[in-house]
């Protein structure tokens, strides 16, 4: 098996799941229990949150566990601006994950002024666009890390610099950079992150959000007074205890890891744009995260070629895995640029730490092969 989608989830490592095994056997305990052993859950469960703390260059007192990246967007957007009365204007990006762009429906139909910044055709947010669309009723600006259809890496920093000049607090959603770039919340500067334990090797059902020491927030899941009263509902322990351990495992693999996979995904890139001419990538040629490949086959159907590439028990993906059961363009694409017709011929290949040398020549070799025999039966010539 060839497995090219590790932006919609990874494989859990062993180390991962034999710790979460040993703790499921060993502590049962209630973390918001007085006595012993649910005292000493809570003190596994905050060595966990220092390690995401520590990974994002944050305190411990700043991370808030969740049940998903999407539960933190959520919580952001929403905690965020019901704390700010009178700041009903939202602004965020066209290319942002179903969970930002829905929330944002969300509120347009709550009366909400709500902005989607266009981009460039790199996807790209065009910083001139931001500082029109802030005013003094702007309550946040949510512009993701980098996204999960192309890989492209937003001007984070300066995004920052430009909304807290104005007052405005910025969130980020860096479920898809966290592990394959450096990500610093001091030095990225905004007020809330939202990171995920299952796009790290970790367990499914546990999320985390950043939120800096001070910034305004209201509970966006109410009842009891878990997680310091932002976050009510009996935590999944052994979840986040998983999320710690996936970080440390990060953290130990370090950038020697991170930089063969990059490796792995330039020769694979430059190995499609050789074999196949027509092959159109999608995505900054440069500042994106270097695992995430997009390309378009103008004239095929990209549900076939994934099909295809599945008897070959190579895995890849075309698009967002939480809009892939819809049979809407990407509206990653179409804000790029990509007319319809071409949006729907592209796959994006994630790679990741189980990936190989040997992984990547298989796919150049099957993958053109496929190409080829589906566009030998389409009216599409590629224009020279």
């Amino acid at each position: 098996m060839i497995y090219l989608d590790h932006n919609a989830t990874t494989p859990v490592d062993p180390a991962v799941a034999e710790r979460m095994a040993a703790f499921l056997r060993d502590h049962f305990g209630n973390p918001s229990s007085l006595y012993p052993i649910g005292r000493r859950v809570k003190e596994i469960m905050n060595e966990a949150r220092e390690r995401v703390a520590a990974a994002l260059g944050a305190d411990r007192g700043e991370i808030y566990f969740t049940g998903s990246g999407t539960e933190s967007d959520n919580f952001a957007v929403f905690g965020t601006l019901e704390s700010r009365p009178g700041r009903d204007e939202f602004v965020t990006s066209a290319v942002e994950h179903p969970a930002v762009i829905e929330a944002g429906k969300a509120l347009e139909k709550r009366g909400f002024k709500v902005t989607y910044l266009p981009v460039d055709r790199y996807g790209t947010v065009d910083l001139d666009h931001l500082r029109s669309a802030l005013t003094p009723k702007t309550g946040l600006v949510s512009v993701m890390h980098a996204n999960n259809e192309i890989g492209t890496i937003q001007p984070v920093a300066d995004i920052v610099r430009i909304c807290h000049e104005r007052d405005v607090p910025v969130h980020t959603d860096a479920v898809q950079s966290f592990g394959k770039i450096d990500v610093d919340v001091r030095r990225l500067g905004v007020d809330l992150l939202t990171v995920s334990a299952h796009k790290i090797y970790g367990p499914k059902g546990v999320g985390a959000l950043y939120v800096r020491r001070g910034a305004a927030i209201c509970p966006f899941v109410r009842g009891g007074r878990q997680e310091r009263g932002l976050r009510a509902g009996t935590e999944n322990t052994a979840g986040i205890v998983g999320f710690g351990e996936a970080v440390r495992v990060m953290e130990e693999k370090g950038k020697k890891e991170r930089t063969r996979i990059e490796r792995l995904a330039e020769t694979l890139k430059k190995g499609i744009e050789d074999t196949i001419p027509e092959a159109r990538f999608n995505g900054h040629p440069d500042n994106r995260v270097k695992s995430t490949l997009n390309f378009a086959f103008p004239g095929l159907e990209a549900e076939a070629i994934l099909l295809a590439l599945a008897t070959k028990e190579i895995y890849v993906s075309t698009g967002s895995a939480c809009s892939e059961e819809s049979e809407e363009v990407s509206h990653v694409l179409q804000a790029i640029g990509l007319r319809p017709e071409i949006a729907r011929s592209a796959i994006r290949m994630s790679l990741g730490r189980s990936n190989t040398e040997a992984d990547v020549a298989t796919v150049l070799r099957e993958l053109p092969e496929i190409v080829a025999k589906f566009r030998s039966m389409s009216p599409f010539r590629p224009q020279g």
